[in-house]
């Protein structure tokens, strides 16, 4: 750009300087100079004149008719062709600033732009044909292959077929594809203008032989054994491995440094295809060829295979996570039919506490990411997105938004143990019912018929909802509408502790966040109705107990859960290490403490001796857990609703002595805590112990996701039993 500048310039002054001598030219032939006479000339008679051989007298001449010219002054004579000199001038000027111009342009042709019209002459005569890479792996943590390639037969077009109606509709009426689509696809030149252009992928092998059969009634078109995305598990960890598409306009417009996305690449959407989609990616395979003016292939100069990407190792073990996701569908929905289980959803996470690598994180309703390579086809579309299916392609572990329930006892016992307004020996009565702000508003616990006296152990084994009524009673009474001692916002700051209001981390896209109830937050949330706007002591109830307006995710109350058992709060991740195309590992992932909760360690301790006794002093629970040999601590919890059925919760880890795997559960609708959650977390819990001590005997098979097969699910909000 510079140098075109430049030679304007430089041609532009020259053709000034051109012009100015020509005119300066002009002026000196045409002014005469100071001093000088002009000759006047002055013609006498009009006439034929003589020839200047004759010789006539002056009275001869004059009978005759000649012409006569008198001269007057001293200058010389002017001829008429002198008057043609000054023409011969300016087109002398009008050429030389032709021929300047073109010296100049010359010079910039053959000197200054001499490079960039070479470079320019040689890709006319090249050009690069890229092709696609395969992607990498993504494995266990025991290096078994969840997700691979597989080969897929691809028909592609030559870029001049677009030129032909015939082959386009031929195409169209063979592989079932609209000949508007086969023309978009053939006219897209993002790999390169001599590439073959992808019309379709996954053609049948019927479709394939009548193509080759009929090669003269398909010129410019071939097929190729392309390598595309492979599930061989189905459904398995559907919602963390993700899945692959056709890249956006978005991500066509993306730069990512040292990779080039193509239109006919496929690329991650969501879960781990989409985290480590640039590790995964190979890189394209160069051809650079030699063609003729038409664009004809004449010859391969050079060739690059394509290099396959990354191979991604996850901390995920596909027998813990195939026990999870087989025992939801099992219990939602039997026989393959939703709502005629127990419950319309559910979530089941499982970390190890000493590193925070996940172990399993299944959610149900589910989808098999093979449906979405591509293009996903509109009958698809419509299955997953229909009511009755509940949202299959919601991650519910890190999406999922519910009530905490019992599960926040934990958090707000070390508040009460915190601020003084519970110790080990404090006792309350529970009669089933508490009113204890005078209201006429009853709030009862879940035992109707009370719980009668106990301590803040047995609140906690017992679940009971009086004792924390009593206790944020105490907080409420000390606060800003007591007597001032506490802050507002005195339990939350403890809850805030273990990040219950945060994202974890985890590497994956989209985590939601939970909600820790302020009255800032109800201040915001109500600003519209000034009535409900008002912090009042309910408020605290409800949010002790984990009801109102508390919100959580599963695998926030897994982290803070894994936080009470070590007194750390782990990262959660996915990626164990990253191995390239050689085999050799290039990424290790390191664990990462996030924060360590500064909190009493007897009062720690005293939490962790009541969780344990959550699921010793209960017998059903119990046995649950007995039955798969573990010595665990957990909290069940019963999140209630209004217009719908409760959910049920249950978080554990184990073993209670030597912390090494949380579990949190969640059913949507399910019923009761401990009966429909603890089963689950039990048997999860066990399948991941089984695995550490290297009992299992796990062999995982395909799963199937949502067959689109559901009834309307018909349930009422049972009575709590914890």
């Amino acid at each position: 750009m510079f140098e075109a500048i430049v030679t304007g310039l430089i041609a532009a002054v020259a053709v000034v300087i051109i012009v100015a001598v020509g005119i300066a030219l002009w002026n000196n032939r045409r002014t005469p100079k100071a001093g000088q006479v002009k000759a006047v000339k002055q013609l006498d008679t009009v006439g034929v004149g003589t020839s200047p051989f004759e010789r006539h007298s002056a009275a001869l001449s004059n009978k005759s008719g000649e012409v006569h010219v008198t001269h007057s002054g001293h200058g010389s004579v002017r001829k008429p062709a002198d008057s043609l000199r000054s023409r011969f001038v300016a087109l002398g000027v009008l050429a030389g600033a032709i021929f300047g111009s073109l010296t100049v342009k010359l010079y910039s042709l053959q000197v200054l732009s001499a490079s960039d019209y070479a470079s320019d002459a040689e890709d006319n005569l090249y050009s690069n044909v890229r092709t696609p890479a395969p992607r990498g792996y993504i494995c266990d943590s025991q290096g078994v292959p969840i997700v691979k390639n597989r080969t897929s037969q691809t028909v592609l077009a030559d870029p001049d077929v677009v030129d032909d109606r015939d082959v386009m509709r031929r195409l169209s009426v063979v592989l079932g594809i609209p000949a508007s689509i086969v023309r978009q696809r053939i006219q897209d030149s993002s790999a390169g203008a001599q590439s073959k252009r992808v019309v379709a992928s996954d053609v049948r092998l019927r479709d394939v032989a009548f193509i080759a059969e009929h090669a003269d009634a398909f010129p410019g078109v071939s097929v190729e054994s392309r390598a595309v995305r492979d599930y061989p598990y189905g459904a398995l960890a559907a919602h963390l491995l993700g899945y692959t598409g056709l890249p956006s306009k978005e991500q066509l417009d993306v730069e990512v440094e040292g990779r080039e996305i193509l239109s006919t690449d496929y690329v991650g959407k969501s879960g781990v295809e989409s985290t480590y989609d640039n590790l995964l990616a190979g890189d394209h395979g160069h051809r650079r060829v030699t063609v003729d003016v038409l664009g004809n292939v004449l010859d391969v100069v050079s060739e690059t295979q394509p290099v396959k990407g990354s191979d991604v190792y996850l901390t995920v073990d596909s027998r813990v996570q195939y026990v999870a996701d087989k025992t939801l569908a099992e219990l939602i929905a039997p026989e393959g039919v939703l709502g005629e289980g127990t419950g319309v959803g559910g979530a089941v996470f499982v970390m190890d506490v000493t590193d925070g690598s996940v172990i399993a994180l299944s959610s149900y309703p589910t989808f098999e990411p093979e449906q979405f390579t591509g293009s996903i086809p509109t009958d698809v579309w419509n299955l997953y997105t229909d009511e009755l299916a509940h949202a299959p392609l919601n991650n519910r572990v890190i999406n999922g938004l519910f009530a905490a329930a019992s599960t926040y006892k934990s958090f707000t016992s070390i508040a009460a143990l915190d601020y003084g307004f519970a110790d080990f020996e404090s006792e309350w009565n529970c009669k089933g019912y508490w009113d204890g702000f005078k209201t006429g508003s009853v709030q009862r616990c879940w035992d109707h018929s009370g719980h009668g006296k106990l301590d803040l152990h047995e609140g906690i084994v017992n679940s009971c909802d009086v004792v924390f009524y009593e206790i944020a009673k105490a907080f409420f009474d000390h606060g800003p509408d007591g007597t001032g001692e506490v802050s507002a916002t005195a339990i939350q700051d403890v809850l805030a502790k273990y990040r219950l209001d945060q994202t974890t981390g985890i590497d994956l896209a989209g985590e939601s966040r939970g909600r820790i109830p302020t009255p800032e937050w109800k201040a915001d949330h109500w600003r519209d109705y000034p009535a409900e706007a008002v912090w009042r002591g309910g408020d605290y109830t409800n949010m002790i107990i984990g009801q109102g307006d508390v919100l959580v995710t599963p695998i926030e109350i897994a982290v803070a859960y894994g936080a009470i058992a070590t007194g750390r709060i782990m990262k959660p991740h996915l990626l164990k290490e990253v191995r390239n195309a050689a085999g050799d590992v290039v990424v290790t992932y390191e664990p990462e403490v996030v924060a360590e909760p500064d909190v009493n360690p007897d009062y720690l301790s005293f939490v962790r001796s009541a969780l344990r006794g959550v699921i010793t002093d209960n017998a059903s629970t119990a046995k649950n857990f007995e039955k798969y040999g573990l010595e665990a601590a957990g909290k069940s919890g019963t999140a209630e609703h209004v217009d719908k059925g409760d959910d049920a919760w249950f978080v554990a880890y184990a073993p209670y002595n030597d912390p090494k795997y949380v579990v949190s559960v969640v059913i949507e609708q399910g019923g009761g805590g401990s009966a429909i959650a603890g089963p689950i977390a039990a048997k999860v819990l066990g399948a991941a112990m089984d695995v550490y001590t290297e009992k299992s005997e796990v062999s995982p098979r395909r799963l199937a996701g949502y067959s689109g097969k559901a009834v309307e699910y018909k349930t009422q909000s049972a009575e709590r039993t914890d």
